[in-house]
């Protein structure tokens, strides 16, 4: 054949450029999902589809977007494991490429489904809303959702794959000593062992210690400039037993907030007097026992036990003693009434009940021994009512100050202990006491002669009678610190179960490990709350609880009406000025 014959040239088969680049992106995208295990992908997406579902405190879309990273990265691990245990135990599927497939479907569909849980975000946090009477919101951020997971979802999941790497390092060492298979659990023991000792030891304690630090600084320089009080029978005068500086922001806004003679008369329309407030900072004396004696020697000096109302006051972690608690049994008791405060910590209470939770209780049991010991030695017509009061987990201090056995030959008159943590022992061991008719969001015990739990004041009205002993239990069914569990990761709650209480969403689910994150969330949201749900208590409800436990005497029902209706007003233009309700 002639070299110079012409032919119908062929076709190159070499894909085109943009071909070429195409497949080995398609390559490269496929190794990465391989990479990253479809387990992992399936179960990660499947929990932060779940993480979109209402709790019982409403989500912005920042706050939900670190919840839905953090669930993904646990789910992730969850199936990266589980698939790792599959093959650890040898087990085969019939078909590896269908199985591969398969997963991968899976984990497309988990992908939808979060994708369309996304598209619902914003009913569902409404629908929490809706429970607390508080105004829907209509944006939704889905988009924005998403973007903010990846970077906790991308942290955690990058710590995780670091500990991978150090388990598999350690094995192959240990495998040149002992059996493969037994190098391995030795490794994850051992590595394990070390995570938890870093994180606990050194992490979450620097952490800590930094936050504690930050808030006794915070605690000594904000104010500082403030002048001490000018009248000698409030804490931190000029003829006080404690020193002003010693005492920060939040216990002087106990000592100096609190009504005054004229500003009782002018709201009850009855003669009354000024009442006493006494606090002591942690700063005032060296330790809990030492704090409790300057408590006795201060009361002393400024007449506590001659008025005819004493009240023993646990504040939150910071100091914080919440304003409506006291001054609405001031204005009830026409200002005959004697308080003391006494600090434990600088965190805020949710902080201290993670890392510190028994740090109040001594201080707790010290202040009631020493008052205690002074009371039980006076005359039983002239001595004054004696309550205890604790907030969050003031309440947690406050009910452990006091062990049953050693008060039942002269009790005390009574307790308030309002939004108990969940770690309360008195608490739960009195909900788990409950008679079997009653939810446990509010349990009903006995015949409530001695013990009440209320989801709001109202519930403590009736003719009940009450014994020598009253203690009231005031718990908002939405507020988490309250109702959190440890076990929810694994079991449903028994709040979910049976009748659920109004303010909680009709479509809050359980799911295992998810409720438990959420929850978690919840507790550090819990103050966010609209007034009177959540962790912010209301001034009426504590209205209603002090005239259950304390029964003031001079006035009509009609006039306790008219009070607390004047309250509730003082109340919403202190909020507005920065007052009651500040934290």
């Amino acid at each position: 054949m002639s070299s110079n014959s012409t032919y119908p040239p062929l076709p190159d088969a070499r894909p085109a450029p943009s071909v070429s680049r195409l497949r080995r992106l398609s390559r490269f995208v496929w190794r990465r999902l391989d990479a990253l295990s479809a387990g992992g992908w399936l179960f990660g997406l499947l929990f932060a589809a779940l993480s979109l579902t209402p709790s019982l405190i409403p989500r912005n879309f920042v706050v939900q977007g670190v919840l839905s990273g953090c669930t993904f990265a646990s789910g992730y691990g969850i199936g990266v494991f589980l698939v790792w245990l599959w093959d650890f135990l040898e087990l085969r599927w019939p078909n590896r490429r269908v199985a591969r497939w398969t997963g991968r479907l899976c984990a497309l569909a988990c992908l939808v489904l979060t994708i369309s849980f996304l598209w619902f975000w914003t009913g569902w946090q409404n629908s929490v809303r809706a429970g607390m009477g508080a105004q829907p919101v209509e944006a939704t951020q889905p988009l924005l959702v998403a973007l903010i997971a990846i970077v906790p979802a991308a942290v955690l999941i990058g710590l995780g794959t670091l500990i991978v790497h150090g388990v598999r390092l350690v094995a192959r060492w240990l495998g040149r000593l002992i059996p493969r298979r037994v190098a391995l659990v030795g490794a994850m023991i051992l590595v394990g062992l070390a995570t938890a000792a870093i994180v606990d030891g050194v992490i979450a304690r620097g952490l800590f210690f930094a936050a504690d630090r930050f808030y006794g600084n915070f605690d000594r320089l904000v104010g500082i400039s403030q002048p001490p009080p000018t009248d000698p029978l409030r804490s931190g005068s000029a003829s006080s037993l404690i020193d002003w500086d010693t005492i920060g922001l939040d216990a002087r806004v106990y000592v100096e907030s609190g009504p005054t003679a004229e500003e009782i008369s002018a709201l009850t329309g009855k003669e009354a007097e000024t009442p006493l407030r006494v606090y002591v900072g942690l700063r005032s004396a060296e330790g809990p026992e030492e704090r409790a004696a300057l408590a006795l020697a201060e009361m002393d000096r400024v007449g506590a036990f001659d008025r005819a109302v004493l009240v023993l006051i646990m504040p939150v972690g910071t100091g914080w003693v919440e304003p409506a608690a006291i001054d609405t049994l001031e204005f009830l008791h026409r200002g005959d009434v004697a308080s003391v405060a006494v600090q434990y910590s600088y965190l805020t209470s949710w902080l201290s009940l993670v890392s510190e939770p028994d740090v109040g209780v001594e201080t707790a049991r010290a202040l009631f021994n020493a008052v205690y010991a002074r009371w039980t030695e006076m005359d039983r017509a002239s001595r004054p009512r004696l309550y205890l009061h604790g907030l969050s987990l003031g309440a947690y201090s406050s009910a452990a100050s006091a062990p049953l056995y050693d008060i039942l030959g002269d009790p005390f008159d009574g307790a308030l202990w309002v939004g108990p943590p969940f770690a309360t022992a008195s608490w739960r061991t009195t909900t788990a006491s409950r008679d079997p008719g009653s939810p446990v969001w509010r349990p009903r015990i006995g015949n409530e002669t001695a013990v009440r739990f209320a989801n709001e004041g109202s519930d403590l009205e009736g003719q009940i009678h009450w014994g020598p002993l009253r203690i009231v239990y005031l718990q908002y069914p939405s507020d988490p610190i309250v109702f959190f569990e440890p076990t929810l990761a694994y079991r449903e709650p028994l709040w979910l179960s049976g009748s659920r209480a109004p303010s909680v969403s009709p479509l809050l689910n359980w799911y295992p490990v998810v409720t438990f994150l959420q929850l978690l969330l919840d507790m550090a949201l819990a103050q966010t709350a609209e007034i009177g749900y959540g962790h912010v208590y209301s001034p009426q409800d504590y209205f209603d609880a002090w005239v259950a436990l304390t029964d003031p005497q001079g006035f009509s029902p009609q006039e306790l009406s008219g009070l607390k209706a004047g309250l509730a007003r003082h109340g919403e233009r202190e909020l507005l000025e920065g007052g009651w309700f500040r934290r």
